[in-house]
């Protein structure tokens, strides 16, 4: 992070940037009814969301941006609204490039991207091949994914490994479960975002999450904006992860609330 960066953020600590951030991005519905819109015209008006959020991650130095975009349960929503997110997916993916190459970002994916309409996996892949030598920050898209789904086919894996004779089942811990899982190449999130005022994980990376700080924040998704995203990181850095430590054992350790 430069200087002028820090300048443009007054109070956030250099040294204790998160890592990896996820978001749950809600509220696009409720913004577009406040609006006197149909649900849709929330979403399209969420992309400016994703540029402010990934324009800020990419300031402060933030490696990995999880995104929930598209959950397995989203499918069981009006046939209407699923065929305009998977346009509206589409077209934001072709028409964000330009922004992810200037910005250094690089494009991956996680969940059963071979649910989607065969359009959106092709601008998927298009674009995952040409943001692929970006290095500044990684921004990663949960499309059909839910954490449930997520952990049941890593254990089908395992458990067929363990079928093959490929891994004794005694040897099977914590390290197996994270190489299984469609996160499996990513860190943890160390910071976990909601908004809309909405106080649930909604099936979002269950495993992933066991220590991650959360915050939650009234902001509806379409009205997010860098302003909030440091009010998150703020709120992260203001809080000490103990992860079933002490706060003494911490002190000693040289990892209290804020590390320098």
């Amino acid at each position: 992070m430069t200087s002028d960066t820090l300048a443009s953020y007054p109070g956030i600590n250099p040294h204790r940037i998160p890592r990896h951030v996820a978001i749950i991005m809600d509220g696009n519905g409720r913004w577009a009814k406040q609006q006197g819109h149909m649900r849709i015209f929330g979403h399209k008006h969420g992309v400016n969301a994703v540029r402010n959020t990934l324009e800020f991650a990419a300031e402060v130095g933030i490696e990995f941006v999880t995104l929930y975009a598209f959950s397995t349960e989203n499918w069981n929503r009006p046939e209407r609204e699923i065929n305009a997110l998977m346009q509206l997916l589409v077209d934001t993916i072709e028409k964000e490039l330009p922004n992810l190459m200037k910005n250094n970002i690089r494009l991956k994916t996680i969940g059963n991207i071979h649910q989607l309409p065969s359009r959106c996996v092709r601008q998927l892949k298009e674009t995952e091949a040409a943001t692929a030598g970006n290095t500044r920050t990684t921004l990663i898209l949960a499309l059909s994914y839910s954490g449930r789904w997520d952990i049941i086919e890593a254990v089908k894996k395992i458990a067929l490994n363990a079928q093959n004779g490929e891994i004794d089942i005694e040897n099977i811990n914590e390290d197996t479960l994270n190489r299984a899982l469609n996160t499996a190449e990513y860190p943890n999130p160390d910071l976990l975002i909601r908004t809309s005022g909405e106080m649930r994980i909604s099936n979002f990376l269950l495993w992933e999450i066991a220590y991650s700080e959360i915050h939650f924040t009234s902001v509806l998704w379409p009205d997010f904006r860098k302003e909030h995203f440091l009010e998150a990181v703020l709120d992260y850095q203001s809080r000490e992860r103990r992860f079933g430590k002490t706060s003494d054992q911490l002190a000693e350790d040289g990892k209290g609330v804020n590390p320098i």
